[in-house]
């Protein structure tokens, strides 16, 4: 017993000098959360709140890894520590290398399985991982995954050991060489071009679960028939039935059943309360899967009664609507970029602030700029009542760039496998968050970048999805498909085309730039914004002129803006924050007073 109490302390010691020696790498600014990064306890809370069960284990923390050419077998011996979830290339991975195509990152850790979950079947989950990951567990591979921004997961039960588990996972990613949705990144970065995201960058998590489990939830309200509808996926035709329950707080308002793999129908009160910006509610849903009469997986999740459509109206202007009624929605272009984690926020304190403040700032929107978040950001958005606009990550080349009033032009002709690299993808991010309430919009291109057979790509796109709009490529190149027209124009607002049939919006304006010293990701000229002042008071004043100028377009037609954008980002310098967060850099209440008389400007 003393030896192996000895055995125990050694290898705390172990652990604790382990920890202590991880330090974030670079001289880059950082986040306060990134400074206070505790390794020991990275990215703790529950990952996948819209689809929650009670037991759980969290693999993030430091792992092993080494950097290999690409084909070669596993190594014989690891390079050093890497705290993941953070890019390889990131500040908070405490590496901060970059890596080609020709070369592969190889991850490795141990764990055990806690003996309560004997008997269960045991999930290994991954929130996303950029771009090509392979994963063995104890030298056998359970399973591989292409895609850098959507969650996947392995049963891995068969291969587990009474004890210690061995993790290996390798990846590669071309970064912008290859054919795969990318988003911003590009192996020199520039411009609006930023540093490439290889590798783990959200939770790894265990999860237990029965023989036979829920997979996945697809929730669909319908304001206007007073119903929610409930599609469960389970891992098996085999159970009877699935069960469920609606709830107002703790008061049950809704309870339906339906036989394993048929939507359960809900009738809600007749008097449901309404999602809004205004009103976040959410009703919290239980859900249960039955075997011989026996309860055998439950998860929690929520929904929200609201609906987003387009409909013409006053001055035969068509407008945005939301829970039937014409709404301005005007938001943020929010990158989702971190100083010291690049894709991956240091804690979800930080995450969740940009959100905050975007409320503060008197918004009641964010466009999701060519990234996908955590699914924890998605539902911060549910609770704080933000719309989201979401993009597709795209990658890809281009094809030329038509002139303003140019419609159904020329495409670029994707290879085979580019075309099923986007398609794939695309597909899975809308799977994942299918059910978050505050999603409105979806973006499949933007500014021509990779753009490829639109008309089509819209029409998949509104039939899979039929509950949302659909803005077709923000920015254009245009074509008369879709709910949306969405024009771009720096610095300033300004209205050069308008379709009577579709919501016209704009899509990005401002970039408004001021240069924070100390606060900058670099200190020379390559500082850039669409346009410059030198104080707080000359960006707060440009900024409130185009609001005014906005509020005039809206009469004319707009109904929607988003202004660029929440943060920095690198060598731009054009957000309302410093790219660390650690500076405001306009007069918040005047901002705020002006962005509220912008979304209430189609109120009666």
């Amino acid at each position: 017993m003393k030896k192996n109490f000895l055995t125990m302390l050694l290898a705390l010691a172990l652990c604790s000098s382990t920890f202590a020696q991880w330090k974030p790498a670079g001289d880059k600014i950082k986040t306060s959360w990134g400074e206070q990064l505790d390794p020991k306890n990275v990215l703790p809370e529950y990952p996948r709140p819209i689809m929650e069960r009670n037991d759980w284990k969290n693999l993030n923390g430091l792992w092993k890894y080494a950097i290999t050419p690409k084909g070669t077998p596993a190594p014989a011996a690891y390079q050093g520590d890497i705290l993941v979830p953070f890019a390889v290339e990131s500040s908070l991975s405490g590496v901060g290398k970059m890596i080609n195509e020709k070369e592969e990152l190889w991850y490795q850790r141990t764990f055990d399985v806690p003996s309560a979950w004997r008997g269960k079947q045991i999930l290994l989950h991954f929130g996303a991982v950029d771009w090509k990951a392979e994963v063995w567990v104890n030298d056998v591979k359970v399973g591989e995954h292409t895609g850098g921004f959507t969650p996947f997961y392995f049963d891995i039960t068969s291969v587990l050991n009474k004890g210690n588990n061995d993790l290996v996972v390798k990846v590669w990613d071309p970064s912008d060489r290859g054919e795969q949705p990318r988003g911003k990144q590009i192996a020199n970065p520039h411009g609006i071009w930023y540093t490439p995201v290889t590798g783990i960058w959200q939770t790894v998590w265990l999860e237990p679960v029965a023989t036979q489990y829920i997979t996945n939830l697809k929730t669909t309200p319908d304001i206007d028939n007073h119903s929610v509808k409930v599609e469960v996926a389970a891992n098996t035709t085999s159970a009877d039935k699935v069960e469920v329950k609606v709830f107002d707080g703790k008061n049950l308002v809704a309870k339906g059943a339906a036989l394993n793999g048929v939507p359960v129908e809900l009738a809600m009160p007749a008097n449901a309360k309404l999602w809004s910006p205004d009103s976040p509610f959410l009703y919290n849903m239980e859900v249960t899967l039955y075997k011989d009469g026996k309860a055998i997986d439950q998860v929690k999740s929520y929904t929200a009664m609201r609906k987003y459509s387009i409909r013409k109206g006053q001055n035969g202007i068509t407008r945005l609507q939301l829970n039937n009624k014409d709404y301005f929605q005007f938001g943020p272009l929010d990158q989702g970029w971190w100083p010291d984690g690049l894709y991956t926020a240091p804690t979800d304190e930080a995450l969740v602030y940009d959100l905050k403040k975007t409320k503060d700032f008197g918004y009641n929107m964010v466009r999701k700029h060519v990234k996908v978040e955590p699914a924890r950001w998605y539902t911060h958005c549910d609770q704080l009542g933000l719309i989201v606009w979401q993009d597709m990550p795209n990658g890809g080349p281009s094809p030329q760039w038509q002139a303003r009033n140019y419609f159904n032009g020329t495409e670029v002709i994707r290879s085979a496998a580019s075309e099923a690299n986007y398609r794939k993808e695309w597909k899975e991010i809308i799977d994942c968050l299918y059910s978050y309430p505050s999603i409105a919009v979806w973006v499949p291109f933007n500014e021509a970048w990779g753009q490829f057979k639109t008309p089509e790509i819209v029409a998949w796109t509104k039939e899979y999805d039929p509950s949302r709009l659909v803005n077709p490529a923000s920015g254009g190149n245009h074509y008369t498909c879709g709910d949306i027209l969405d024009l771009h124009h720096y610095p300033g607002p300004n209205m050069f085309l308008y379709d009577p049939r579709r919501a016209t919006v704009l899509g990005e304006y401002g970039g408004i730039g001021l240069v924070v010293e100390g606060n900058t990701w670099v200190n020379d000229k390559k500082n850039w914004g669409y346009v410059k002042f030198n104080s707080s008071d000359e960006v707060t004043n440009e900024y409130i002129k185009y609001g005014r100028h906005l509020l005039e377009l809206i009469q004319k037609g707009f109904s929607a803006a988003v202004y660029t954008q929440t943060t920095d980002v690198e060598g731009e310098i054009n957000g309302l924050m410093t790219y660390d967060r650690k500076v405001i850099k306009m007069n918040e209440a005047k901002v705020r007073e002006i962005n509220q008389q912008i979304c209430n400007s189609l109120n009666k």
